[in-house]
């Protein structure tokens, strides 16, 4: 019994390990980063949630079974896209590039809680204001990640 149970522990050991690793873009320091491109990801998880609170509220008055099942996959689809630029924020740029020894560290971190809050509140209602106040502040942390040319 041991024999047999002692390969299967050293595997799922190992699985344990490696599986934070794959979800995550840099908890181990590859050094390949493209700041630009998270933002736009995140102004195009903007974009949808944007275009499913329109959904949620042009089916919000409806009550055949068809609309209620869109209605319950557009806000799912919401709570996803808001989620993702939370982890974004969290995961890789709380993480990876906001320093402690930045001359403007307390107003990034200021700006990337913003978005974390933003992002929250878009999760937390169907009003297009929150959507417009995440994009906003989404674009204030442009300035810190310019595009680069290779």
């Amino acid at each position: 019994m041991n024999k047999l149970l002692k390969p299967w522990l050293m595997i799922a050991g190992l699985f344990w390990l490696i599986n934070p690793l794959a979800y995550s873009h840099c908890q181990i320091p590859c050094g390949i980063y493209d700041d630009h491109a998270k933002v736009q990801e995140m102004l195009q998880d903007v974009a949808t949630a944007r275009k499913a609170i329109s959904q949620i509220q042009n089916l919000s008055g409806k009550s055949d079974p068809q609309s209620a099942n869109q209605l319950v996959r557009w806000v799912m689809n919401k709570e996803q896209h808001a989620q993702h630029i939370i982890t974004t924020i969290s995961g890789y740029f709380l993480t990876q590039r906001v320093k402690t020894k930045q001359k403007d560290y307390n107003e990034r971190l200021a700006r990337h809680h913003a978005v974390i809050v933003n992002a929250m509140k878009v999760k937390q209602n169907a009003d297009i204001k929150y959507v417009d106040e995440l994009e906003k502040s989404v674009k204030a942390l442009a300035d810190y990640y310019p595009e680069h040319s290779h």
